[in-house]
């Protein structure tokens, strides 16, 4: 299962690193030490505690915060929370700060993709379609 820094936490939910350090202090989002002693979040467990931050209005650009990272052509880096595979099609849907984004495509990209819950990916979005990438 794929580990994030601090750091990458925090740009994942739209905070400063320092938010996401208090967070993990309170004990809000629970840590451990990898092999060089970098205190890290589980995937899993980020993609929950994204999901119920979205809920509580809290985080992603409100406060001190920084701002979600998107881009003019409406890129949205985020973490997979749900995964629902059909025999044919997919859904998959993806946190991105305050932004929940959902999208259906073939059970075969996102096996190809390896897109799980607690992966890294970034959503792009044209018109009412949404596309991820792996990052």
């Amino acid at each position: 299962m794929q580990s994030y820094t601090i750091g990458q936490a925090a740009r994942l939910l739209g905070v400063s690193p320092d938010t996401a350090r208090r967070w993990a202090d309170a004990g809000r989002v629970s840590t451990h030490r990898d092999e060089g002693g970098r205190r890290v979040i589980d995937g899993r467990d980020l993609a929950a505690f994204s999901v119920e931050l979205a809920g509580s209005g809290a985080g992603g650009g409100s406060g001190e915060e920084e701002p979600s990272y998107t881009s003019a052509r409406n890129a949205f880096a985020g973490i997979v929370t749900a995964v629902k595979l059909g025999d044919v099609a997919a859904q998959v849907e993806i946190q991105a700060g305050p932004h929940r984004l959902v999208s259906l495509l073939t059970r075969e990209a996102v096996e190809e993709l390896g897109l799980e819950v607690g992966v890294e990916a970034t959503a792009r979005v044209k018109s009412t379609s949404v596309h991820i990438d792996r990052t």
